[in-house]
């Protein structure tokens, strides 16, 4: 069998293979709780070893895109509920992606119209939040500029992330992805270009920068346990104003060392580089960026499973498992159009486009309206044979 499609076990946590539905908003919750077409969108396409939920924001400040469901009300754990059963009724497993995006938020998303709330004061250059314009409908809106977090503030957040996990487990899921990427609030600290603070969370140093991520991970782990508890990370990605800076693999190598030392289930790394597996930098010495980073991690997550997503396919999968660089693949917008993914992939099947205007908001079309495939008699012939 191809290394893609066979069992994995992470942490006690048994999969049927090592193909990862990636975390995907879809904003689909109009009243910011999973629901019944929450709960059909997910169980059709629990044949993934495991599914990482949409962004779940952990607070109303949290929040940066309407109709996202939330982990932070009693209705929104119950509302995850019916997801995760059945999920788990048709052999798949279910981390919750837990979310703050810090500044990637608007005031029309914010309780009493408050200001965004993040490490840094800077504006977010180019980044939206999906908001409310002046019209009063739901529509894309420029981020404006943040409020610093006091230092006093850091440990409530905390304390909500840890909470988050917690309402997650008695949701039903198997584990809580802390979501450390993508320019969203952890990021905000992590990257010195963006943290403008002068506190123990400053940019002085790496610790400092780092400080605010690994308290989530302990408070997280002290709440529901290290086998619970995974992370996702974006290094080189630049999403929502996030520059490159000089000490890229230093960070990301001192963060992933730490993790390893605290034996969490995964790390999800995100790739937006197009890092193509063999590419070799100008001098033909090592990979560049991304790719040269992440030949150097797995080493140092002894019992810890390593993801990575970003323009994954199966030949691509199955090279870097293969190759020992990772351990499951995560497959993203396939996934949306492709309900069915992991059979087409394990049969050669052709993948069915995604429609882009569909992808936010909305009803039913465009979301669990995508069939299966259907072989011909002549393929199934071939295949039974």
């Amino acid at each position: 069998m191809s290394s893609l499609f066979n069992t994995f076990d992470f942490a006690g946590i048994p999969l049927r293979n090592r193909v990862v539905m990636a975390p995907l908003t879809r904003a689909r919750a109009p009243q910011d709780a999973a629901d019944e077409r929450t709960a059909l969108y997910y169980a059709q396409r629990a044949t993934a070893g495991l599914i990482v939920s949409e962004g779940t924001p952990i607070s109303r400040e949290g929040q940066g895109y309407l109709f996202n469901p939330g982990i932070f009300t009693a209705e929104q754990i119950a509302g995850w509920r019916l997801t995760t059963d059945s999920v788990h009724a048709l052999g798949s497993r279910m981390f919750a992606q837990i979310w703050h995006v810090g500044r990637v938020s608007h005031p029309t998303i914010q309780a009493n119209d408050a200001r965004p709330v993040s490490a840094s004061s800077k504006l977010p250059v180019g980044a939206q939040a999906f908001g409310y314009n002046e019209q009063g409908q739901p529509a894309l809106v420029a981020a404006p500029a943040p409020r610093q977090l006091e230092t006093d503030e850091i440990p409530r957040i905390v304390a909500e992330f840890a909470q988050a996990a917690a309402n997650a487990i008695e949701a039903g899921f198997d584990g809580v992805e802390i979501h450390g990427a993508n320019g969203y609030l952890h990021e905000q600290f992590i990257n010195p270009q963006v943290n403008d603070r002068t506190d123990p969370y400053g940019p002085q140093s790496l610790d400092n920068r780092l400080r605010f991520t690994l308290e989530v991970i302990d408070a997280v782990v002290a709440r529901v346990g290290a086998a619970r508890t995974a992370i996702r990370l974006s290094p080189y990605g630049q999403l929502f104003d996030m520059p490159h800076y000089p000490e890229i693999d230093a960070t990301y190598t001192a963060l992933i060392q730490a993790i390893g030392q605290r034996g969490l289930a995964y790390v999800h790394l995100m790739d937006q580089s197009g890092f193509k597996v063999g590419q070799k930098s100008v001098d033909g010495a090592r990979d560049s960026g991304f790719g040269g980073l992440l030949r150097t991690l797995k080493p140092h997550l002894p019992g810890t499973a390593l993801i990575l997503a970003g323009g994954m396919t199966r030949e691509r999968a199955e090279q870097l498992i293969d190759a020992g660089l990772i351990d499951l693949a995560a497959f993203g917008t396939p996934f949306i159009s492709n309900p069915d993914l992991v059979a087409r992939l394990q049969n050669g099947w052709p993948l069915a486009p995604a429609d882009r205007d569909t992808f936010y908001g909305g009803g039913a079309t465009g979301y669990i309206d995508y069939p299966a495939y259907a072989p011909t008699h002549a393929q199934a012939a071939s295949e039974a044979a």
